[in-house]
């Protein structure tokens, strides 16, 4: 169950990363930004009154784990979703897919220190083969430039920047992971990790009347992009943050962003492989492919 509900959310992460591509040449990032958070917390609370109206079971308050669930989405939704958008936009969504499947790494050591999880020999065996996979889909950057092909400058911001959402996106998995370890409510805890990111948000937007003004004033389509990346973001931290009352915290993390697996199949038919992708990517979505079998065999 906790291998499906991760991979669910691998699509919903890999469908928002090739959206983005589309989303940024639209309209500016911080200003839709805005319309994704607006819609995470629109569909999580929607969700909510819904477990609310069919749960056999109380609802019950925990503040401890509430406040884990806020951090994270200060790090995760607010900070390294954030970033994300900025890493798409300066290298491209297949290899800003590889920094975002970096993040198991960080959440590995996390859910150590924090949670003191740890993986057997084979778990971790498993998990060094589709790390590695990962990371060897990375597409050497060759060639002609071009839209899609990042300029030696556009390359290193978007690498220093890719590193900032990797960490965010790791630690925000661990403290999700931490929540559900008191209280299991996924859909809960997703909508105060929005609604935390969207405090920040609005704190840190210098206008935030001019800011949905321009919303109000932009292209209809560029609108309606940012809503349905809000629709697949907070889905895919929903299926995410259940999955982890199923399996072991850095797995969840593992397994879901394993985006490369479903990004660069996407880049080559929507982008026509202007990225420069080369049979090593294949190699290594089957290395991928291959420690994710053996890990729900396992």
């Amino acid at each position: 169950m906790g291998i499906t509900l991760a991979l669910l959310c691998m699509v919903c992460f890999a469908s928002n990363i090739v959206l983005s591509r589309y989303a940024v040449a639209r309209m500016a990032v911080d200003i839709g930004f805005l319309i994704v958070l607006t819609v995470n917390i629109a569909v999580a609370l929607i969700l909510c009154l819904a477990d609310l109206a069919v749960r056999s079971t109380p609802f019950e308050w925990h503040w401890s784990e509430a406040a884990c669930y806020g951090l994270s989405g200060v790090l995760g939704s607010y900070l390294g979703r954030q970033m994300m958008y900025d890493t798409v936009r300066l290298l491209g969504p297949a290899r800003a897919s590889v920094f975002h499947s970096s993040a198991p790494a960080i959440a590995l050591v996390g859910a150590w220190l924090l949670l003191g999880e740890t993986l057997d020999a084979v778990e971790m065996a498993l998990t060094c083969l589709v790390l590695f996979g990962l990371w060897f889909t990375q597409a050497p950057a060759r060639g002609g430039r071009s839209e899609h092909r990042p300029t030696a400058e556009s390359l290193r911001r978007g690498m220093l920047i890719g590193l900032l959402t990797v960490s965010g996106f790791g630690m925000s998995n661990v403290l999700r992971g931490l929540g559900m370890r008191g209280w299991e409510e996924p859909i809960f805890g997703t909508l105060i990790a929005c609604s935390a990111a969207m405090l920040l948000q609005a704190v840190t937007t210098p206008s935030l009347a001019g800011a949905w003004k321009q919303i109000r004033a932009s292209e209809r389509r560029g609108i309606q992009l940012y809503a349905l990346s809000g629709v697949l973001s907070v889905g895919g931290a929903i299926l995410l943050t259940a999955s982890m009352a199923h399996m072991k915290v850095a797995l969840a993390a593992l397994v879901s962003h394993t985006t490369p697996l479903l990004i660069f199949p996407l880049s080559v038919l929507v982008f026509g492989n202007r990225e420069g992708l080369t049979p090593r990517t294949a190699v290594g979505a089957l290395m991928v492919l291959a420690g994710i079998a053996m890990l729900a065999l396992h």
